[in-house]
């Protein structure tokens, strides 16, 4: 007796779907400042929309007439949607006027949030082109904490830790280093240090008080993919294959872990996290424990 045959064996092949193919298109990001604001804006955007993938043309510092004119230029040469954020009321109008000739959508994203502030506080704008590019405290800060997590990677310094803000412990390849690049860049001091199955953690580590300590760990497969990755290459066998054991790098993350719960660090799992997220969770910690 022959089986019934299911409703997806009886699909014809050619009928059943396949992934879309990647869309490619032009985006133009025209700013009359370091066009930094539209670009994460354009990531965290095109993020959504996995088989699209933009095409970038980047225009910054457009500040003049002559400068407008050589972007629209290209614009006409290559259509697209254009984001911008311009001050200059005569710019902005040459730059609306073309676009709605060439019927290309142009998108001011700054101007939802400006109107919103403007509603809400009663106050006027400045009009003040990269206002927040100034060299002010917040900037040097900023400058500071990245001279400061430079000097202080991979457990450098261990005896001046108190003055960081985060000091960040982990076994290897959870992304200590890149975490702490991305906090400084938010002028947050960060330092890290590695912890080590053959040693201890450095002494000065438990006589900190000023600094929040957070312990980073992942899943142990998921660190052996990595470190199997990152030692391909390596002539030394022996040090690879141990490296990146399953059952010692297990008990390192249990290791890492107990550590964190003696001490009352709190912990983060990185092991499907990106450095933003991971990040973020930190910001959070720290801001809970400044408004304590």
């Amino acid at each position: 007796m022959s089986q019934p045959v299911s409703d997806v064996d009886a699909e014809p092949k050619a009928a059943r779907k396949t992934p879309p193919l990647a869309t490619f298109f032009h985006v133009h990001l025209v700013s009359d400042s370091t066009g930094e604001t539209l670009n994460a804006m354009l990531k965290a955007t095109a993020s959504q929309f996995v088989a699209a993938k933009p095409l970038e043309h980047i225009y910054a510092l457009v500040r003049s007439a002559a400068q407008m004119e050589k972007t629209l230029a290209e614009i006409e040469a290559s259509p697209g949607i254009v984001l911008y954020t311009v001050i200059n009321p005569e710019l902005r109008r040459l730059l609306e006027i073309r676009c709605s000739e060439l019927q290309t959508p142009a998108i001011s994203i700054l101007d939802p949030l400006l109107h919103a502030f403007t509603d809400y506080l009663g106050l006027e704008q400045s009009h003040q082109r990269g206002a927040q590019h100034q060299l002010d405290e917040k900037y040097f800060n900023r400058i500071a904490a990245l001279d400061y997590t430079l000097s202080h990677d991979d457990g450098q310094m261990v005896w001046d830790l108190e003055p960081a803000d985060v000091v960040l412990i982990g076994v290897s390849r959870t992304s200590k280093t890149p975490t702490c690049m991305y906090l400084a860049n938010r002028g947050v001091k960060a330092a890290n240090v590695p912890l080590i199955p053959t040693s201890d953690p450095p002494p000065e580590l438990f006589k900190l008080r000023k600094p929040l300590i957070v312990g980073l760990v992942a899943s142990p497969e998921r660190l052996a993919q990595i470190r199997k990755s990152r030692l391909g290459g390596l002539n030394a066998a022996g040090v690879a294959e141990e490296y990146s054991d399953h059952d010692l790098i297990r008990a390192e993350v249990l290791r890492a872990k107990r550590l964190c719960a003696k001490h009352r660090w709190p912990v983060i799992d990185v092991t499907r996290k990106s450095v933003e997220e991971t990040a973020a969770a930190i910001l959070t910690k720290l801001s809970a424990r400044e408004n304590q």
